[in-house]
């Protein structure tokens, strides 16, 4: 099984996050006893297709934080060159470095957290959520049985798939679909009208470009199409080239959004002080800690855009978290559907999906799933422990 990128379409984001600052919590330095780094290969039900490549699984690391009183947090990173300049690569070496630092000395364990979110924002996420969820982080508590309603893919191209897709997204009670496009311009257009004809009345559209236009061919692609049933479009350019947005934004009838292009507060503020796009989105794995993330949507909303949460390459805890933070910040369909992709779960109960939506319920406890966890892994898992004193010593890659 392969992952087909195609690297020559790949447009890297230069932006980094947490250059506006990054909500770090005194927590994350309170005692700990173990640390564990698990790199895991999770198969995909069917290969996911973006305008770089088709993806047949999740290369995914898993961050464990254990205290004396067997207390446990969770962190995920579900890395894919291209939402960042990570590699899973160079991820993992880091991981396993930042264990093995972390229990050297444990009071430093805050400031090198932060170091680590401005070169790797997804690695330094899995580290800063475990570390949250260990200091029982008030953003995963759920008081009241609470549905996060997420969008389905669609992923058909010819009509007739198309109709019997959205049949069956209705039927499984998704009432927002994506659609991705960023391949060919015109059979994209054809894509999208057939879609506005067959989902007409029924569904809303999102759109996905995923960086894959030139400003040249983003422009005749939002001119060629009408607005019926469509919420938003999303990065029709590359991340970094706020230039070629603009000229869409100025001839779209389809409200913008973006997603590569936001890795901080200060991308937030750019966007609306250029009036870049009506949509921003967010997620967790670049924000670095479920604070941030919901200052994030804070601060879009009061600069007059609207917020959209969620990441579709993820696992499923990954997807609990911001489904948790969607709970109490988000009013439209999620995008945290990543872990309906996938053919495992991480996790020892299942993160309830029913009539389209996360299904939260009060006292759900994250645990992973140990057989399943060393049946996904891609490497052996490194554990290190913190000794008397904050002296680490690993016990290796078990």
């Amino acid at each position: 099984m392969t992952t087909n990128y195609n690297w020559s379409r790949i447009r890297l984001p230069q932006a980094r996050p947490n250059r506006g600052g990054v909500g770090f919590f005194p927590h994350m330095s309170a005692a700990y006893d173990r640390i564990s780094v698990y790199r895991l290969k999770v198969p995909l039900v069917e290969p996911y297709r973006l305008s770089f490549g088709a993806i047949e699984w999740f290369d995914t690391i898993v961050v464990e934080v254990l205290d004396a009183n067997g207390r446990t947090g969770l962190g995920e990173a579900t890395v894919l060159t291209g939402y960042t300049e990570e590699t899973i690569e160079d991820s993992w070496r880091t991981a396993c470095a930042t264990a093995r630092a972390l229990a050297i000395d444990m009071r430093r364990t805050d400031d090198a957290l932060k170091s680590l979110a401005t070169t790797h924002p997804f690695t330094a996420t899995a580290f800063c959520t475990a570390f949250e969820m260990l200091g029982q982080s008030e953003w995963l508590e759920i008081a009241t049985p609470t549905a996060v309603p997420v969008l389905g893919l669609l992923h058909a191209h010819r009509e007739p798939d198309i109709a019997r897709e959205l049949d069956e997204l209705l039927r499984a009670g998704f009432r927002t679909v994506k659609v991705k496009v960023g391949f060919d311009v015109e059979s994209d257009i054809a894509l999208i009208r057939n879609v506005q004809g067959m989902g007409a009345g029924r569904i809303t559209i999102r759109i996905d470009a995923n960086q894959g236009y030139t400003k040249e061919q983003a422009i005749r692609f939002v001119q060629a199409l009408e607005r019926d049933g469509i919420e938003l479009f999303e990065q029709p350019c590359a991340a970094h080239d706020w230039e070629s947005h603009l000229a869409v934004a100025r001839t779209s009838q389809l409200p913008l959004m973006l997603d590569e292009s936001i890795y901080s507060v200060r991308d937030i503020e750019r966007a609306a002080e250029l009036r870049a796009a009506s949509f921003i989105k967010v997620k967790l794995m670049k924000m670095g800690t479920l604070d941030a993330l919901a200052q994030s949507i804070r601060r879009i909303r009061e600069l007059g855009m609207r917020p959209v949460l969620g990441n579709g390459v993820a696992c499923d805890l990954g997807c609990w978290m911001e489904a948790c933070v969607a709970a109490k910040c988000i009013d439209n369909a999620g995008e945290m559907n990543g872990y309906l992709k996938a053919r495992a779960s991480l996790l020892d109960q299942p993160l309830p999906f029913e009539r389209g939506a996360i299904r939260l319920q009060p006292g759900f406890h994250a645990a992973l799933d140990r057989e399943r966890i060393e049946a996904l892994s891609a490497e052996p898992a490194l554990h290190v422990a913190v000794a008397s004193g904050g002296a680490g010593r690993s016990m290796g890659h078990l």
